[in-house]
């Protein structure tokens, strides 16, 4: 995948010299940035580094990256959101999408589905699956804006805190991303 930039006006208010997000495929060194990220977003309920290795290591797997462009350009910049496939041959299954708190609410979120649904398209899948608490409404209401329908509810589906899911599925052939 090629590394795409937008300015997404993701700038947080603490640090005026990011411009936009710029999204690229994951690496492994980025590996710990993710892990950090998922325990902060997820609680007990991450990931942990062996499984995000094995994600990206394993057939099928794509996952690319969010990283804030800063004028000045120097050096290596934090990871601010992460996300990745699963792709089956029929369908694209959504593994995990997240975004640091504070740089929620500035289309990175957006961006890192909009890199999913690109690639699922050029997969030729034909649709995009995937499991959502009940309780993430900013979550929902993305899905939603991009054409997701709600096919059920998995009880109790996240461990450990016990908290249900929504399924979702977009199809590919007739639903049009936002």
């Amino acid at each position: 995948m090629a590394d795409t930039q937008t300015d997404t006006g993701a700038t947080p208010p603490t640090d005026p010299g990011v411009v936009g997000t710029r999204i690229r495929p994951l690496r492994a060194s980025d590996l710990r940035r993710v892990v950090q990220l998922e325990v902060e977003l997820f609680g007990r309920g991450a990931w942990s580094y062996g499984i995000f290795a094995q994600e990206l290591a394993a057939l099928g797997r794509w996952y690319v990256a969010a990283e804030p462009v800063r004028i000045d350009a120097a050096g290596s910049q934090p990871l601010v959101g992460y996300a990745g496939l699963w792709f089956d041959g029929d369908v694209v299954q959504v593994m995990t999408i997240g975004v640091d708190e504070r740089y929620q609410h500035h289309g990175i979120g957006s961006q890192l589905l909009e890199a999913l649904i690109g690639r699922a398209r050029e997969l030729h899948a034909e649709a995009v699956l995937l499991e959502v608490r009940v309780d993430n409404e900013p979550a929902l209401n993305l899905y939603a804006k991009y054409g997701f329908e709600q096919l059920g509810i998995r009880k109790r589906y996240y461990q450990p805190e016990d908290v249900d899911a929504y399924t979702m599925r977009l199809e590919l052939g007739s639903a049009d991303a936002a």
